[in-house]
């Protein structure tokens, strides 16, 4: 039952200083060092700052929360004298971490009712997620799977193993999305063994990997690991920039290397309230994206997960921070607002509605200004494709069914 290492566990002693002017650049710039010296103690973010009173109690009840710990790359991005400030309030918890709303879920999207195998969830018909590692570079605080990572679990060889053999032996599967952890705290070597099975399934088509690491340790997005990861395409990967604070020099190198290897890199926000939860914030943040060719793809409402009730906007909110956002500035830089429905209901398309009427004759519109405009119904209403008969000759209608049946 080997284990798949995952590279640059952090060693035991004190972290260096997180002013990256203290320390040697070539052990700033490797991304294992960064790693071996992630922050992850109480006591080790209470000697670079200041800590408040609801930090302090955070950080003191952290231990039966969830797991605390970043790379000395993010926290040197923290304002060490303002606790409001985005990168901070994504490292450290508060009290307010403590308490568990209504409605809060260990496994808020249903993924363990979805796992006929283990290292597989499976809830949409055509694609699965594959967790290679529960590891992170960073334990965000409003992690929705904070009940799998952060442990002494990863999954071995004999679970990815299992999860590759349902993976192939399940022909509806046309999509695969690794993720974990962060898989790319796996060593490239392990990465490319993986990516290998998968590309060698046929009904695979598309190749997905989640991954915080352009945000959080860009010093990991190296020519080695580009140079491996072009050798699987269709590739793609979602990252997680949540605030424009993030976007660094660093992070948009990163970002680029792997543009310019041909992976298309798209970028899954969540919003936090009092962290990027106003119009300014999220039009520079999509602004900023596009600008290192990151496609805005999700803006995520936040799940209901245990303790992230104070992180959580009101939807009513969400939908007016997307009416700022819609019209106001390029539609390539206007995400999908989703809300991923508890239980494992899947993710629901949210936002502002812009339809005022609709009947056979005429749709009345209200656009980004609030102007009403009527748009004139055709008179031909049969949407029939003669040619899909031709086209489709032969194939089998797509298996819809719910991931984990049959």
């Amino acid at each position: 039952m080997s284990r798949l290492a995952v590279v640059g566990s952090p060693a035991p002693g004190p972290a260096p200083a997180v002013d990256p002017r203290e320390v040697p650049p070539e052990q700033w710039n490797d991304w294992r060092w960064q790693l071996r010296h992630s922050i992850t103690t109480g006591a080790e973010i209470a000697a670079r700052l200041t800590l408040t009173d609801d930090e302090q109690r955070g950080l003191a009840a952290a231990g039966d929360l969830f797991r605390v710990g970043a790379t000395p790359y993010y926290f040197s991005l923290v304002d060490r004298d303002n606790p409001s400030c985005p990168v901070r309030r994504q490292i450290i918890p508060t009290w307010h971490e403590t308490r568990v709303a209504p409605g809060e879920l260990d496994d808020p999207l249903g993924e363990d009712t979805h796992s006929p195998t283990p290292a597989i969830f499976h809830k949409y018909p055509d694609r699965c997620l594959l967790l290679v590692v529960d590891r992170c570079a960073i334990y965000c605080r409003h992690c929705n799977r904070r009940r799998l990572v952060g442990g002494d679990s990863p999954p071995t060889r004999d679970d990815l193993e299992a999860a590759l053999e349902y993976i192939a032996r399940t022909r509806r599967i046309r999509d695969v999305l690794i993720s974990g952890g962060d898989p790319l705290l796996l060593s490239t070597a392990k990465l490319d063994w993986i990516l290998g099975r998968l590309r060698a399934i046929p009904h695979v088509e598309i190749i997905r990997m989640g991954t915080r690491v352009p945000v959080v340790l860009p010093q990991r997005i190296d020519d080695e690991l580009c140079a491996m990861l072009r050798k699987h395409h269709p590739f793609f990967i979602n990252t997680h920039f949540n605030h424009a604070k993030e976007i660094t020099p660093e992070a948009r190198r990163g970002c680029e290397k792997l543009v310019d290897a041909g992976i298309p890199v798209g970028n899954q926000a969540v919003l936090l309230r009092g962290i990027n939860s106003s119009v300014r914030s999220l039009r520079r943040l999509m602004r900023d994206l596009l600008k290192m060719r990151v496609k805005p793809y999700y803006l995520f409402q936040g799940d209901t997960v245990v303790g992230t009730d104070h992180l959580r906007t009101p939807v009513e909110s969400a939908i007016e921070l997307m009416a700022g956002l819609r019209g106001w500035m390029s539609g390539m830089a206007v995400p999908h607002l989703v809300l991923d429905a508890p239980g494992g209901g899947g993710k629901v398309p949210i936002g502002p509605t812009y339809i005022e009427e609709l009947n056979d004759a005429t749709v009345v519109v209200k656009n980004y200004r609030g102007q009403r405009i009527a748009y004139p119904q055709p008179a031909e209403r049969d949407c029939r494709v003669p040619y899909d008969d031709v086209f489709f000759a032969g194939e089998p209608d797509d298996d819809d069914r719910e991931g984990g049946q049959g």
